[in-house]
């Protein structure tokens, strides 16, 4: 009886040391989110990031059971807003919605208002799109070859648009000017949304753009697809070739959209984030509206995001001295 005794004895200290633990851990994790929750997306409306990440905010929103709205905050490539994000409190009530020009923008900006590694947590790579290549239907050119012979003709009389400078359509702008041996000037906008739309006015002959930013004014007519930079050929477009087929497999270019929190978001918070999305994603509605879209699902861990980021900065450095792109 004396050691039953001393061992409930020593049951009931345990507990009463553990539950004020345990307890304020879990109201801890049940707190989140306090508030709505805001996503930056670092371009202006109707590009492939904000479209993106419209799809996903109010299914999120529906899960977390807050408000999760969008503010676009656009400029320099992505940068303004990217750098507002880093420095936002890190308590996962805001997020980035972060297009591939994140991992660019560090080998072309002297001064950088984020560190694509050091202040941002890794939630997951959303998904993926090609990058394609169109034209106003008036310009004479049904294909790359018959482009590159037109620009050629007139020496800087062409232009093409894309959503910055430093992102990857003016990344496959500049590929294309070197391989084509082309004059013809870079137009940036701030989004591929407005690139998309002079284009389509007739202000700007040629844009390089994301698909998902083009695909509607492309099924519509409105603009010609010429090429698409991915591997194969994209599924929303079966009929346009990719570089390879066109003759030029070195050019590259795919872009991607990834969810992003401020470093030292806590894990769980992360964790959870991640959890959410992944299964918004694997949702057989929202991928057939990505793929509508022009996107691919890829959903990964965050630390397979981390690695892509690190993978992807060094070879979009390379790309950007081989392009001889000056520093800004």
């Amino acid at each position: 009886m004396i050691m039953l005794t001393r061992r409930r004895t020593l049951q009931l200290a345990a507990a009463a040391i553990a539950s004020p633990v345990a307890p304020s851990l879990a109201l801890a994790e049940a707190a989140y989110p306090a508030r709505p929750v805001r996503i930056i997306v670092p371009f202006p409306p109707g590009g492939g990031t904000d479209i993106l990440a419209r799809v996903i905010a109010q299914q999120l929103g529906e899960r977390l059971g807050q408000q999760v709205y969008v503010e676009n905050i656009a400029g320099a490539g992505g940068s303004n807003g990217t750098g507002q994000a880093a420095k936002a409190a890190a308590d996962g009530h805001t997020l980035l919605f972060a297009f591939s020009s994140f991992v660019v923008n560090p080998s072309l900006f002297a001064k950088l208002a984020y560190d694509p590694v050091q202040d941002f947590e890794p939630v997951t790579l959303a998904a993926r799109t090609t990058t394609v290549l169109i034209t106003h239907p008036a310009v004479a050119a049904a294909n790359l070859q018959e482009l590159g012979e037109l620009v050629r003709a007139s020496p800087g009389k062409y232009s093409y648009a894309s959503g910055g400078f430093g992102t990857q359509a003016h990344l496959v702008g500049e590929q294309l000017r070197l391989a084509l041996n082309l004059d013809w000037a870079h137009v940036p906008f701030q989004g591929a949304g407005p690139s998309v739309v002079s284009v389509v006015g007739g202000h700007t002959p040629v844009c390089v753009t994301s698909l998902a930013a083009g695909l509607a004014q492309i099924k519509d007519g409105q603009v010609r697809a010429l090429v698409v930079t991915s591997k194969t050929r994209a599924q929303a477009l079966p009929d346009v070739p990719t570089m390879a087929e066109a003759g030029h497999p070195g050019i590259v270019g795919d872009s991607w959209v990834g969810v992003l929190a401020p470093t030292g978001t806590p894990k769980h918070i992360v964790a959870r984030l991640h959890h959410e999305i992944v299964q918004i994603i694997g949702q057989p509605q929202v991928r057939q509206q990505l793929a509508s879209l022009g996107y691919e699902p890829v959903a990964g861990t965050p630390q397979q995001f981390a690695d892509d980021i690190k993978a992807e900065l060094q070879t979009w450095a390379d790309v950007i001295k081989a392009a001889s792109i000056k520093t800004q």
